[in-house]
């Protein structure tokens, strides 16, 4: 592994996740945006026209994971990923709010989330590889952090450019608000810049010759690449696999939240989801404002969990956070006034910041270092694959089973966080390895 892994300060900590801001940013914008109802789709569509980010973090992670742990450049293993990416991410976020259509913001949609995907993987092995153990909790805790800030600023940004510097809320049918446009334009600016920031401050460290000399005699090609995401799957850790009933929960739930949080929020209080009209756009800037609490009580939470995750050990901290986010998620649809649900918001925020860290730092030291790129790529499997359950069941069960009623959908969301609950508790680590936090100095 790098050669003399050094003591990092908090600081250079936080620098060295700086580009999960602009990371995020981009995923929070697709959240706090709904660019589909914008351009008409029906609500019952809605799972499987976001189905470009699952879809493409199922392949992209793994194959990116293991490239990256095998890559010999003067770059670094994980650096020219990190460039990549993000300048794909740009180009979608750019592109994205000119969108004329469904197929045209579909289509882009891939090229955005390909290139998120390309740079998240080698991002959390890059901790790893970059921290020593003692460290690392606060390391992952901190991208949930930046994660947390992000996606506040994602939600907040359409609010405060119609408020703050006065952009027009209005927009024709089937167009896409200009407000929106000029928050994805910023979250171009920032995937690059925060990026770029954060390889310079704190560049990968130099390999040991012997780690040169074993991944240069490594086999090549795409069929190399494939056998060893096989064999990383066999050899699997025991632990990593019980966390895989814990993702399929808590992810599918997620998926709810995300999808139908705006129209949820408009049936509440105006009793509409009609995403032509203008409840449906007051709907939507009122929940901008909550998503950013939410998000910002997770940006706070991911720093305080660190010594609660040393005293509780992960396993059970994260635990807690499930149980409360989905009791929060089963409560909100019932609410009809905005006061309670901004509790319920950041309520979840516990969850989200919880659901971003704690469990990368269980994973962290279950899985040997010279794996750490193509586990953390199947781990990310473990996240795609329930949003693509969600794209392939929700369409079909809206109707028939949830009476065609986004509120419904976010409580079934909250049923399901209890099951992801229930399940981490069966997540066992040798002697809770990986399951409590180190400190962070």
């Amino acid at each position: 592994m790098p050669v003399g892994k050094p003591h990092l300060s908090l600081t250079r900590i936080l620098q060295m996740n700086l580009g999960f801001l602009g990371l995020q940013f981009s995923f929070g914008l697709q959240q706090a945006n709904p660019i589909f109802a914008y351009l008409g789709a029906d609500e019952a569509d809605f799972p499987w026209l976001g189905i470009a980010g699952p879809l493409t973090g199922l392949i992209v992670q793994p194959l990116i994971g293991v490239m990256s742990d095998r890559t010999l450049s003067r770059f670094g293993r994980r650096t020219p990923y990190f460039l990549i990416g993000a300048l794909m991410c740009s180009a979608g976020l750019f592109l994205m709010p000119f969108s004329q259509s469904l197929l045209m913001a579909f289509s882009i949609l891939f090229l955005l989330d390909v290139g998120n995907n390309i740079t998240m993987e080698p991002y959390r092995a890059y901790v790893n590889d970059r921290l020593r153990e003692e460290q690392r909790g606060f390391g992952f805790l901190s991208q949930s952090g930046f994660t947390g800030l992000a996606q506040c600023l994602a939600y907040i940004s359409p609010f405060l450019l119609v408020n703050l510097f006065g952009v027009s809320k209005l927009a024709a049918p089937g167009v896409i608000p200009e407000y929106t446009r000029l928050a994805f334009h910023i979250g171009a600016v920032l995937s690059l810049t925060t990026i770029l920031w954060s390889i310079w401050r704190v560049p990968e460290l130099p390999l040991s010759a012997d780690e040169r000399a074993r991944i240069a005699a490594l086999p090549r090609g795409f069929k190399s690449t494939f056998a060893e995401i096989f064999a990383a799957m066999r050899e699997m850790p025991q632990a990593m696999r019980t966390m895989g009933w814990m993702s399929l929960f808590q992810w599918y739930a997620m998926c709810c939240y995300w999808a139908y949080r705006v129209p949820s929020i408009s049936m509440a209080l105006f009793g509409t989801s009609d995403g032509s009209t203008q409840q449906f756009r007051e709907a939507d800037l009122l929940s901008g404002p909550m998503g950013a609490f939410y998000n910002g009580i997770a940006f706070v939470a991911a720093f305080s969990m660190a010594p609660l995750a040393r005293r509780f050990g992960a396993v059970h901290l994260h635990a807690t956070c499930l149980v409360l986010t989905g009791c929060a998620m089963i409560t909100m649809p019932m609410l009809n006034s905005e006061p309670p649900m901004w509790v319920m918001m950041g309520i979840m925020g516990l969850g989200w910041g919880s659901i971003m860290g704690n469990p990368y730092i269980i994973l962290a030291n279950a899985i040997p270092a010279e794996r750490t790129g193509v586990y953390m790529g199947i781990f990310n499997m473990m996240i795609c694959a329930p949003m693509l359950v969600f794209a392939g069941t929700m369409t079909f069960i809206y109707e028939p089973v949830l009476g065609g009623d986004p509120r419904n959908a976010l409580a079934f969301g909250g049923v399901l966080m209890l099951c992801a609950a229930a399940a981490v508790l069966r997540i066992r680590t040798d002697g809770e390895t990986g399951a409590r936090v180190p400190a962070a100095a």
